[in-house]
């Protein structure tokens, strides 16, 4: 690939994703366009690229498509949803008269995060007869699809849900595996990026954004991190990525202190249960965040499906090991099953 035609896809990738890419990742650049230069007859990457600047959106949007990351799994980092079973998720129930509870899943991928989040609220008995609603949201339309289908293979399955989890909330669909019911209605997909405006979407009481900001320059990070600000709770919390923070970002959050995940709530919120957290301006400030909603009346209740009364749920839930799900004759796999197609951008 010619230095031109690297600038033109880094180029094109972080006008559409905001996703910033330089001469550094020629390699991971031609990885991901390789196959696709292949499977359209073409001769190397090249050619594709040509293609592609020379062609329709459409064609342009599938090489910002293969650009992006959908490396994921079920209880990806196991802390933070701990941290929701065991903690946030009481402390909302409590504080929420209303009985509605919302949690946007702002990177979905393919849609493990936003189903492992559904199954946390199925299972919450402080959660009974309280409407929940996910929103999973994702730039990329291919992972969308996927997720709106509900069904995994074997080895995805077997990447981090736990063996009660599956008995509970998938069954078998030929040879693979489905999300049930109610968890699947509980969530809806849409697609957006994140780095364009998104404050229609209404307030969330969590927010899960993961792995998202590393790719980001700091301008846009900050005003991610505003927009999140003005959709999220006052006393709701945004989860990010391990390797993620807002120190020296955005000084409108203070880190939740208590717990190894990255936890953040807005800046000057109180929570009865919540623990003490350490502001993001003592590590010095980058631009302020955006205004709160404040006085803003709060959206309506979502119409989200209405949890019926269940059996309690085994209880309190420390998450085990991940399991591997049920045995299934080895005849009775699809051969050649496949991770997600992509690795983490920048390895």
């Amino acid at each position: 690939m010619s230095p031109a035609d690297l600038a033109w896809v880094c180029e094109v990738v972080r006008a559409e994703t905001a996703v910033v890419l330089d001469a550094s990742k020629e390699y991971l650049v031609t990885s991901r366009l390789l196959p696709l230069a292949r499977r359209a007859g073409l001769a190397d990457v090249g050619a594709y690229v040509a293609r592609a600047r020379a062609g329709s959106a459409a064609d342009r949007w599938e090489l910002v498509e293969a650009m992006t990351t959908n490396e994921t799994s079920w209880f990806r980092d196991v802390e933070p949803f701990t941290y929701l079973r065991e903690r946030l998720l009481p402390e909302l129930a409590a504080a929420r008269p209303g009985r509605s509870l919302r949690v946007w899943s702002a990177a979905c991928s393919t849609g493990q995060e936003p189903y492992t989040i559904a199954m946390l609220l199925a299972d919450a008995p402080e959660l009974r007869g309280f409407r929940t609603e996910v929103l999973a949201t994702d730039v990329d339309r291919t992972a969308l699809e996927r997720a709106r289908s509900a069904t995994y293979s074997q080895m995805e399955v077997g990447r981090g849900l736990p063996a009660d989890m599956v008995a509970r909330h998938l069954e078998r669909a030929g040879l693979q595996w489905r999300v049930r019911e109610p968890v699947r209605s509980c969530v809806r997909f849409a697609e957006l990026n994140l780095a364009r405006p998104f404050t229609e979407r209404g307030r969330f009481d969590v927010v899960f954004c993961r792995n998202v900001l590393i790719y980001f320059d700091t301008a846009t990070k900050q005003q991610v991190l505003d927009r999140i600000h003005q959709v999220l709770a006052p006393d709701g919390v945004l989860v990010l990525g391990a390797a993620e923070t807002t120190l020296g970002v955005s000084a409108a959050w203070t880190r939740v202190e208590g717990s190894r995940a990255a936890l953040y709530r807005p800046a000057g919120a109180s929570s009865s249960g919540a623990s003490s957290s350490v502001s993001s301006s003592s590590a010095g400030s980058g631009a302020a965040g955006g205004g709160r909603l404040g006085a803003a009346p709060a959206p309506a209740p979502v119409s989200g499906p209405l949890l019926a009364a269940r059996p309690p749920a085994p209880a309190p839930l420390r998450l085990p090991a991940p399991a591997r799900p049920p045995a299934v004759p080895a005849a009775a796999l699809l051969p050649g099953a496949a991770e997600p197609r992509r690795t983490p951008a920048g390895e």
